[in-house]
């Protein structure tokens, strides 16, 4: 009993905390004003809409289990982006996607602080850790919102939206994962210098970006960093 109740302490002090910050936004009422504050601050921009949505589901799944935050976001993060034009089930995919990954997100990470109270490792360190690790899948959720074609991500193109556009989608959004799981983590086919980490992680983000004129320039930029890493590995160390 005395370990189990020192071990719950961080966990709890956590959870509190971060229930006075959904219990402000949820018995004010300002939650269900969310759509429309989103919409005003974004300027109707999509990118920023979708930024600012991410963002809203964070903090509402706090101190929230995984349900109850999508259930929540769905009904006042949604309609603003259902409203620029993203498709339903998109709209609200990108909510749950992003109420699971709230679950590892810093300053709470529920699921970090409670694996460190089992293994009696440090909560925040654990957090940060676990942050890194999942960061990549964080951009994924942009890419079936930003682009009409992305939905073929989600296995359901939209009218108009051919399998091959959808699979050329696919594979861009493995490719941006990988490049910046890669610069994030510091290796490719082996340790990555700071230049090819910072090569890696731009092109990661320009693939990532709504422009698609930009996806080629990411690709080669990362591609350049692998055949960096090869000509690396081919050069013999001097003794």
């Amino acid at each position: 009993m005395e370990a189990g109740t020192t071990g719950v302490l961080n966990v709890a002090a956590t959870c509190a905390s971060a229930g006075i910050i959904v219990g402000v936004v949820t018995l004010t009422g300002l939650g269900l004003k969310f759509s429309s504050i989103i919409l005003a601050y974004a300027g109707n921009n999509l990118a920023l809409t979708a930024l600012y949505t991410s963002l809203i589901v964070w903090i509402v799944g706090l101190a929230v289990p995984v349900t109850a935050s999508y259930i929540i976001c769905a009904v006042i993060a949604a309609p603003a982006m259902i409203t620029l034009g993203v498709p339903d089930f998109a709209a609200h995919m990108f909510i749950f996607y992003y109420a699971l990954l709230s679950e590892v997100s810093p300053p709470t990470a529920l699921s970090p602080f409670a694996a460190a109270a089992i293994t009696g490792g440090d909560p925040y360190k654990t957090t940060m850790q676990a942050w890194k690790y999942t960061m990549p899948a964080f951009v994924v959720p942009f890419f079936f919102v930003l682009d009409p074609i992305g939905a073929g991500v989600l296995l359901k193109p939209l009218p108009g939206t051919s399998w091959l556009e959808a699979g050329w989608m696919i594979f861009l959004g493995f490719f941006a994962i990988a490049a910046l799981a890669a610069g994030l983590q510091g290796w490719l086919v082996r340790k990555a210098d700071w230049l090819e980490r910072i090569l890696l992680i731009t092109g990661g983000l320009l693939v990532i970006s709504p422009v698609n004129s930009l996806d080629f320039v990411g690709v080669g930029i990362a591609c350049s960093a692998l055949v960096i890493q090869l000509i690396r590995r081919k050069v013999p160390v001097a003794a």
